[in-house]
């Protein structure tokens, strides 16, 4: 299936690790011109380098997305770079998972906040692609009462309802938004790599509820979130695409 991505424009918040970085490399490899963002100034440079192989154009800036002035300005930036934009991909999580004050004000800002603002900046150049397309990334815990429940869960049940809200609102100007809700997502220094290292029991725990027997990868959540970004999703608006292996069991009606 061609994905109709060549040449098309798209930026992620969040892409030099894990989903993100999936994310950011299998749109690079469907020919779509890319920018990207994280804190770590050398992963981002790093990033950069390795991409130039798929002979796309790749833009890349350290910018915490917390800092609401800094990530508005690098995505008007980064779509003057690239010529315009159809496709957003707020990706970036706090990971909250403490129920304390300071978590829910750093989920807030991060995840939510984060992905609010990076939205209120690429609608204006997204209104003037014909295939404009929001693809936020959520997670299996804002649906289902998990050991993430607190400010991770609340902010990604939000999340799934800001992104529902989009689709409606925007539809009649060719917008399309949705979420992709990923389950339990394994990969060298990731969340579930140290909770295997430091928490081998609650590792176990986790993995027994999978009942595929194992975690997925990056790139298989990355290749549900660039198609449902890309126009062969073009009818596809205001869903919220779960990819866990079979992990919850709640139905989705």
């Amino acid at each position: 299936m061609d994905l109709g991505l060549a040449g098309r424009r798209a930026l992620v918040t969040g892409g030099t690790k894990g989903i993100g970085r999936a994310i950011v490399t299998t749109l690079a490899a469907e020919g779509a011109h890319v920018a990207f963002c994280a804190r770590n100034s050398a992963d981002v440079a790093d990033t950069v380098a390795e991409l130039a192989v798929h002979g796309v154009q790749i833009v890349g800036r350290s910018v915490d997305v917390a800092d609401g002035p800094a990530l508005k300005a690098f995505v008007a930036a980064a779509a003057e770079a690239l010529g315009g934009l159809d496709i957003l991909v707020p990706n970036v999580s706090a990971l909250a998972i403490a129920n304390d004050e300071a978590a829910w004000r750093v989920g807030f800002e991060t995840d939510m906040m984060g992905t609010v603002n990076a939205v209120d900046v690429a609608l204006p150049f997204l209104e003037k692609s014909d295939c404009g397309s929001i693809v936020i990334i959520s997670s299996v815990s804002g649906r289902e009462i998990d050991f993430a429940a607190g400010p991770y869960g609340a902010f990604k049940a939000a999340l799934i309802h800001y992104a529902q809200g989009l689709a409606n609102k925007f539809a009649a100007k060719g917008i399309r938004a949705n979420t992709v809700s990923p389950g339990n997502t394994y990969f060298t220094g990731g969340v579930w790599h140290k909770i295997e290292q430091d928490k081998p029991d609650l590792f176990r725990a986790a993995l027994a509820l999978n009942p595929t027997g194992r975690m997925a990868a990056p790139e298989e959540i990355a290749r549900a979130a660039v198609f449902l970004a890309s126009p062969a999703a073009s009818f596809i608006t205001g869903t919220n695409l779960v990819v866990d292996g079979a992990l919850t069991r709640g139905v989705q009606f």
